[in-house]
C-alpha cells in the first residue's frame, strides 16, 4: 500500500510503499478516506516537534483522519462499512499506565504515551491503518468527507472545557472572546464561539485574504497584530473574558494576561520552540492574576468524549463556512500540494480512497 512518510534527516514528505498492516486481536482494519494537514505536521517535518518510532528510520505522517471500517472484531460495536475517526494517543508499546486505564490519555505527561503521526507512532497517512477499536470513534456517514476536521475541533472542545472548569466556582458569563491565530484551528474555534456577543481574531495577514473574509463572515472582528499588539487590545477594543491562543508565539501567553478582563481566562494551545528568552514585568503579571482573579490554562490533545462533542459541533457548522475553510483536497498523485503554504491556503487534506 502507499503511504506518506518523512525520513530521518529529511524535511519533505515522501510517497512510500509499505505492506498492508496486519490486524492484531482487538483491532479493526480501516480503509483511509482523508487525512488533514495542519501546523503540527509541518513542525514534525521540520524536526521541531515529535519523534520517530523507536528503531525506525521513517515516520508515517498524519493524525487528522477519517476512514471506513474494513473489518472489526466480532465482539466489538463496530461493523464493516462504519465511518470512524481515530484518536491520536496510544500507550507506549508493551506497557500501560494509569492515564490509559482511566481512559484519560490526553492528560498523560510526555513519556507516557505515543502520538500517532507525531511522536513515536506511525500515523494515518496510508491507504489502510489498524487500531484497537476503543480508539475509533464512529461518525455519521454524511460527515465522511469532512470527518478529518473532528480531531482539530476536539482539541478546542477540550480547551474550552478546561477554561470553563477554571471559572466554575462562581457565576461566569463570558460575552467577549479573542482568538489568537487565524489558521484553520483559530477559524474553527471562532465558528464555535457563536454564542458570544463580541468575538475577535488576531492575525498577521494583509487584505485581501481568505481567512479575513471568513472571520468577518462569522461576524467577528479582525485585528492585525502588527497594528495592535495583544497587550494593547484592552485599550483599542475591550478587555476579553476569554482568550484562546493558537499561535505558539511565546510572548502571547504573557500578553494574554493583560488582555483579559477581571475573572477572565486564557487557554494556551500553541507549542513554542524551546530556548527563547525575553523579559516580562513579572510582578505586574502576578498582581493581575491575584487582584483580578485571572487564570491561564494549558491544553494539549483530547479525549474520546471531546471527539464525540466535536462530531456534534461539526454537524452544526454552516456548510458555506466549511467550503471556505477547506481550500484543497488532493489525491496521492499531487499530495505534495497539500503541504504547500501560501496566502490562499487555509486547510488542506489528502484523499486516499473515496467513500
Amino acid at each position: 500500500m502507499q503511504a506518506i512518510a518523512v525520513r530521518k534527516g529529511e524535511e519533505q514528505p515522501r510517497l512510500v510503499e509499505l505492506p498492508k498492516p496486519e490486524v492484531e486481536p482487538g483491532e479493526a482494519l480501516v480503509r483511509t478516506l482523508r487525512v488533514g494537514v495542519d501546523g503540527t505536521d509541518h513542525e514534525v517535518l521540520s524536526g521541531g516537534h515529535g519523534g520517530f518510532p523507536e528503531g525506525e528510520e521513517q515516520l508515517v505522517l498524519g493524525h487528522e483522519a477519517v476512514g471506513v471500517v474494513e473489518s472489526a472484531p466480532t465482539e466489538s460495536s463496530l461493523s464493516r462499512g462504519d465511518v470512524v475517526v481515530p484518536t491520536v494517543r496510544r500507550p507506549p508499546e508493551g506497557v500501560t499506565n494509569d492515564y490509559f486505564e482511566r481512559k484519560e490519555p490526553d492528560m498523560a505527561p510526555p513519556g507516557q504515551y505515543v502520538e500517532r503521526g507525531i511522536d513515536g507512532g506511525h500515523g494515518f497517512m496510508a491507504e489502510y491503518f489498524t487500531s484497537p477499536v476503543e480508539y475509533l470513534v464512529p461518525i455519521p456517514d454524511n460527515l465522511a468527507e469532512i470527518g478529518f476536521l473532528v480531531e482539530p475541533i476536539s482539541i478546542t472542545e477540550k480547551a474550552l472545557e478546561l477554561a470553563y472548569a477554571s471559572r466554575s466556582s462562581f457565576d461566569w458569563t463570558p460575552t467577549r472572546a479573542l482568538v489568537l491565530g487565524n489558521g484553520s484551528l483559530g477559524l474553527l474555534t471562532l465558528a464555535m464561539l457563536d454564542g458570544y456577543e463580541e468575538v475577535y481574531c488576531l492575525g498577521r495577514r494583509d487584505r485581501p485574504d481568505p481567512s479575513i473574509d471568513i472571520i468577518e463572515k462569522l461576524g467577528a472582528t479582525y485585528i492585525d497584530s502588527r497594528e495592535t499588539p495583544v497587550s494593547e487590545i484592552p485599550h483599542a477594543y475591550e478587555p476579553m473574558d476569554l482568550v484562546y491562543e493558537a499561535t505558539g508565539y511565546a510572548k502571547h501567553a504573557f500578553e494574554s494576561i493583560e488582555a483579559l478582563a477581571p475573572n477572565g481566562v486564557a487557554a494556551l494551545l500553541g507549542v513554542p520552540a524551546r530556548g527563547w528568552r525575553f523579559e516580562v514585568a513579572g510582578s505586574d503579571l502576578h498582581r493581575e492574576f491575584v487582584l483580578n482573579n485571572k487564570a491561564l490554562v494549558g491544553s494539549v490533545n483530547s479525549g474520546h468524549e471531546h471527539f464525540e462533542a466535536a462530531i456534534d459541533t461539526l454537524s452544526a457548522l454552516d456548510e458555506s463556512f466549511l467550503d471556505a475553510l477547506v481550500t484543497g483536497v488532493y489525491d496521492l498523485d499531487s499530495f505534495g500540494t497539500a503541504f504547500e503554504t501560501d496566502d490562499r491556503t487555509i486547510k488542506t487534506a489528502i484523499e486516499f480512497h473515496s467513500l
